[in-house]
C-alpha cells in the first residue's frame, strides 16, 4: 500500500467528487479514478459508492478513512522528523555517565536547559564502559576514558585528587603531600570503582610502595566523614566537608588529577550539535569548579 494512494483516497473522501479532488491534487480526473480503483484492488474492499453526482463512502470506506488519516499524520510526522535529523538537529539528547557524575554534573547542567534545547535523558554507566557498544545507545558519554579511535571527544575538566586532613594534622601546613609520604598515613580510600582510587593505586604500584592501614568506602562524603572522625586521611576528589583541609597529592612534584571527557560518535548525524553541547558542558564545569578545568584551583567532586 502506497502513501500516495492513501492521500488520493482521503482527498476524494473530503471533496465528495473525483473532479474536485483531482483539481485539489493537480491531476486529471481519469488518472485519479484509476488510483482510487488501484487502492480498492490493493486492500480488497470497495471504498465508495455513487450517490447522484457525488461519491459516498461505503461502511468499509468510512471505517478505513480514520485509519488512513492516522497513517498520513504519522507519515508526515516521520517525514518532518527525518528532515529535522538530516539537517543535524536533535529532538532529544541522551547522556551516559557514572552515577556520581550524573548527580554532580549532568543533573545541574540539564537543569539549566532552555525550552528550545533537545529533550534530555540520562543513563547510568560503569566507570569502564564498552564505549563502542554504549555509543550505539546514547549520544554523549561522560567518562574518565578519552575517546577511542572512531569517536570524537572533549576534555571537560581535570580535577585534582585531594588528601583531606583534619585541623592540626602534621600535613595541615603543607600545600601538597607526596605519594610516598601519603602511604605512610592511615588512609580512608574510595573503592576501586572510583577513578581517583585507580589513579592512586597505579601511582603507588609505580613507586613500588604499599599502603599501610586502609579503610575503604563507597562514597566520597562518607570518606570525609571518617577522616573528620580521625580514622585517617581521606583521598577523594569531592568538595571539602566537615572542616577538612584539602591538600594536593603529588608524584615527584606532579599533581594527581582525574580527567573527565565527553565522548560522541564522529559520524553521528548531529555531531555539530553534540560538539556544541559538549562545549556548553565544558563551560558549565569551568563555571562550577573554576580553574580546576585547567588543572588548578579549588576542589572538585568524585567521578
Amino acid at each position: 500500500m502506497e502513501i500516495r494512494l492513501l492521500r488520493y483516497f482521503v482527498a476524494v473522501a473530503d471533496e465528495g467528487t473525483v473532479s474536485h479532488a483531482a483539481e485539489r491534487l493537480h491531476m486529471t480526473q481519469p488518472a485519479l479514478s484509476r488510483q482510487v480503483k488501484q487502492l480498492e484492488k490493493t486492500i480488497g474492499v470497495r471504498l465508495f459508492q455513487r450517490a447522484g453526482t457525488r461519491l459516498r463512502l461505503t461502511n468499509a470506506g468510512a471505517e478505513f478513512l480514520g485509519e488512513a488519516r492516522d497513517l498520513l499524520r504519522r507519515f508526515d510526522q516521520a517525514a518532518r522528523l527525518a528532515a529535522h535529523l538530516s539537517a543535524g538537529h536533535l529532538t532529544a539528547v541522551s547522556f551516559g555517565a557514572p552515577s556520581t557524575t550524573l548527580v554532580d554534573i549532568v543533573a545541574p547542567f540539564i537543569a539549566g536547559f532552555e525550552p528550545e534545547d533537545p529533550e534530555p535523558n540520562v543513563t547510568s554507566i560503569d566507570i569502564d564502559p564498552d564505549l563502542p557498544e554504549l555509543m550505539s545507545r546514547i549520544d554523549i558519554a561522560i567518562t574518565t576514558q578519552p575517546p577511542p579511535a572512531g569517536f570524537s571527544g572533549l576534555t571537560l575538566a581535570r580535577l585534582p585528587v585531594w588528601a583531606y586532613v583534619r585541623e592540626g594534622h602534621p600535613h595541615t601546613g603543607a600545600q601538597s603531600i607526596e605519594v610516598g609520604a601519603l602511604v605512610e598515613e592511615d588512609l580512608v580510600l574510595p573503592t576501586p570503582d572510583f577513578a581517583a582510587r585507580r589513579l592512586l593505586d597505579h601511582t603507588v604500584r609505580g613507586l613500588g610502595a604499599h599502603y599501610g592501614t586502609v579503610v575503604e568506602t563507597f562514597n566520597g562524603e562518607i570518606a570525609q566523614a571518617l577522616a573528620a572522625a580521625g580514622r585517617g586521611v581521606a583521598v577523594v576528589t569531592d568538595d571539602p566537608r566537615f572542616g577538612l583541609r584539602p591538600r594536593r597529592i603529588t608524584d615527584s612534584g606532579r599533581c594527581l588529577e582525574v580527567s573527565l571527557h565527553a565522548v560522541w560518535a564522529h559520524d553521528h548525524h548531529a555531531r555539530a550539535l553534540l560538539e556544541t553541547m559538549a562545549l556548553r558542558l565544558q563551560d558549565f564545569c569551568r563555571q562550577r569548579y573554576g580553574p580546576t578545568v585547567d588543572g588548578g584551583g579549588k576542589a572538585g567532586r568524585a567521578w
